[in-house]
């Protein structure tokens, strides 16, 4: 299995490290362009809004054409916005270097995609744990990597390295990324459009559930994350030399459990039990992270989130490579990434207002009865003709 995604793994982990430079220190540039709380989840938001209209169409093509063109201009892609993001001196030009990654960026269901391409599906949860414990350790390395380059090359330095990380990538990808996808002609791919009003459409059916499941845990996550730098920063004093330890630990913590937990409890409890048990553990660490009055509890809190998602998105991802058709996967994945994109659009927003307006807590709260709605909406779902 291993062998298989090897090269996906080290394509995914570099650039994972490219992106995990920038992205904490996205809320620092912001302020110092004159960015509040709002404009920040603007900022964020607009990554995803990209990324959602985006992701359907890059699913569509892989079916259709191949996975490894759609990754290979992703990597493109990203390679410049963060060029644009180096020389961002303005609010105007840091949206216009997130919406071309995002644009490139819908690229997540076919990478996803790829992993259920390639390994049989009783493998896929553990294939999709490897894989984001690959980009969880460069969740890990970036944010380091990414704080060392301010301080050694000033502002420009975090996005021109990651820019020439990016570039050496895309050339390993072209170089050693093999096809997984038997192209053929005699049957073409869902329209794009037709499959994002099915989900829409038919929510009570398990492949619209499992894809709702997904958008609305990830949009209580990334509704979080928006806005936790502010939290940081207000609370314990964390500024921009330092978040990169909060990032770092929750990459370390991310890629213990789904490398070497994630699979062994697949095996022992089931995806669907894994992920209503990830599920709980989110809900905890959002609705206990405004309670945090010192490092200690502050590190537990974070510390039960990347095992919340940890447990969650790679089981609800490979249950729902499992009841959709193999001629379609990539499609649907870019469906889950849009709709995922359309509540990490939202979210982000809606807590940069709560934070400024209703209170500190308002939007850790807010995300914890999400991902306690999404647990409630895993029961009734059907796997292999069986409610479970």
């Amino acid at each position: 299995m291993f062998a298989k995604l090897s090269t996906l793994i080290v394509t995914s982990f570099v650039d994972m490290i490219g992106m995990l430079m920038i992205i904490p220190l996205i809320p620092y540039y912001a302020k110092d362009v004159g960015a509040n709380g709002l404009l920040l989840g603007v900022l964020v938001s607009s990554f995803t809004v990209a990324q959602l209209l985006s992701a359907p169409l890059w699913g569509r093509v892989s079916d259709r054409y191949g996975r490894r063109p759609a990754l290979l201009i992703s990597l493109g892609a990203a390679a410049i916005a963060f060029v644009v993001f180096a020389y961002a001196t303005s609010f105007w030009l840091l949206l216009l270097s997130r919406v071309i990654q995002g644009a490139g960026g819908g690229t997540t269901g076919v990478v996803q995609a790829y992993v259920t391409d390639s390994v049989e599906p009783n493998q896929r949860a553990k294939a999709l744990g490897w894989l984001s414990a690959a980009t969880n350790v460069g969740v890990a390395l970036g944010p380091p990597i990414g704080s060392l380059a301010l301080a050694q090359f000033g502002r420009p330095g975090p996005g021109l390295i990651a820019a020439v990380l990016c570039v050496i990538n895309m050339l390993f990808a072209w170089r050693f990324l093999a096809e997984s996808h038997q192209v053929r002609d005699t049957k073409q791919p869902i329209k794009s459009m037709k499959a994002f009003t099915y989900v829409l459409t038919h929510i009570r059916e398990t492949p619209p559930r499992l894809i709702w499941m997904y958008a609305i845990a990830i949009g209580a996550f990334q509704g979080m994350t928006a806005i936790l730098a502010f939290l940081l920063y207000d609370r314990f004093g964390i500024g921009a030399d330092k978040i990169w330890i909060m990032f770092t630990y929750i990459g370390v913590i991310s890629v213990i459990t789904r490398a070497g937990i994630l699979g062994w409890a697949v095996d022992k409890y089931g995806e669907i039990a894994l992920a209503r048990a990830g599920l709980l553990m989110l809900t905890v660490g959002l609705g206990g992270l405004p309670f945090a009055t010192n490092l200690i509890t502050l590190a537990i809190a974070i510390g039960l989130m990347p095992l919340g998602t940890a447990f969650t998105f790679p089981c609800v991802s490979s249950l729902l490579s499992r009841v959709i058709d193999k001629h379609e996967r990539g499609v649907y994945m870019g469906v889950q990434q849009t709709f995922g994109g359309i509540t990490r659009a939202i979210i982000p927003i809606v807590a940069g207002f709560s934070y400024d307006n209703l209170g500190k807590g308002v939007p850790f709260w807010t995300s914890a009865i999400l991902a306690i709605a999404v647990y409630l909406l895993s029961f009734g779902i059907k796997i292999d003709n069986q409610s479970v």
